[in-house]
């Protein structure tokens, strides 16, 4: 609001506005103790539009990204985008879904281009070990980090990719740390040789971020710890609830999850077709849960719960749950 009423409303440098991303270094420098200099760093309209911009001064026709399955989505649409090609490889519920770095080593080839990985993760909820992103930055392949759900993690500690390499992108913005989704800011943090063809692609495509969504990033990275502290007390508060009710409910969790406001949760007691299940949910019991399918052909047998939501809906979803699934395996 000071931006707008200070006449903050032109546009910016196509890389974004030189004080945002002093911030944003700043701020990577005294949490994960990384340094990274602000011509890194490219602001866009939200996350997806880096994505975008990474992948189109990535990929060449038939180049390969590996990717977890389960994964966010809209990974595999990205990378198909630009003629790319979505490389999975299975993580396992046992196993937390975290990456194996000998897993991902067998699906190398010379066409690799980046390896992604996403931690916290969506729709898991599970977190890398900072064991495994070392091992995993030691292949030697561009790591692609998406970060955008760091600050929402309630047990261990997530770590940063340019903890381990320089030879990696960084995808995050605001959106859910600081509850900016509506404000579409997002960056990209990437690798030296990068930085000029995607600021041309920028100003080709979006000439730059909005400017005074830039300057209420910047209050959010210098003034908001307090509010995001809070926040991620109330969905601690959350997630442990949930996952106590789905335990009690019968509902297969083995590896809770600590970060994000997700929870990938195990029905093949009673089903192996989540598209089905979750739309019978929602016709049933008026609750909507998204199919683990959706998530890559290893999620299939899940569904996604959130707890973005208040407790009392929360509370009053997992009794409509918990009603539907005594219907439906007569218990």
């Amino acid at each position: 609001m000071r931006a707008m009423k200070d006449g903050m409303t032109h546009y910016t440098h196509s890389l974004g506005l030189l004080e945002l991303r002093e911030a944003i270094c700043e701020h990577y420098a005294g949490r994960y103790k990384v340094n990274c200099t602000p011509d890194r760093v490219i602001i866009t309209s939200g996350t997806s539009p880096a994505m975008l911009l990474m992948f189109a001064a990535m990929l060449e026709r038939g180049d390969e990204i590996i990717i977890s399955d389960p994964h966010y989505a809209c990974y595999p649409n990205f990378i198909s985008f630009f003629e790319g090609v979505p490389v999975p490889v299975n993580v396992l519920e046992e196993d937390g879904f975290q990456y194996r770095p000998e897993a991902i080593k067998k699906k190398l080839s010379p066409k690799t281009k980046g390896i992604m990985i996403n931690s916290p993760s969506n729709p898991t909820g599970n977190l890398l070990s900072p064991e495994r992103m070392k091992e995993i930055a030691a292949l030697g392949v561009t790591v692609i980090s998406d970060e955008i759900y760091h600050g929402l993690v309630y047990e261990d500690e997530e770590h940063s990719i340019l903890e381990y390499t320089d030879n990696a992108f960084v995808l995050n913005g605001f959106s859910k740390a600081y509850a900016m989704t509506g404000w579409r800011l997002g960056y990209l943090i990437a690798p030296k040789k990068y930085v000029r063809p995607i600021q041309k692609i920028q100003q080709n495509l979006f000439i730059c971020a909005n400017s005074f969504v830039q300057w209420g990033g910047i209050a959010a990275l210098r003034e908001a710890g307090a509010d995001v502290e809070r926040m991620r007390g109330i969905f601690d508060e959350r997630r442990k609830y949930i996952i106590k009710r789905l335990d009690t409910i019968g509902l297969g969790i083995a590896v809770a999850p600590t970060g994000a406001f997700y929870v990938l949760a195990n029905i093949k007691s009673f089903s192996n077709d989540s598209y089905a299940t979750a739309f019978d949910i929602l016709q049933k019991a008026h609750v909507g849960v998204t199919p683990g399918i959706d998530f890559g052909p290893n999620c299939e047998g899940y569904i996604r719960f959130s707890y973005a939501n208040s407790i009392e809906n929360i509370a009053e979803g997992l009794d409509r749950i918990e009603r539907y699934l005594k219907q439906v395996t007569n218990v």
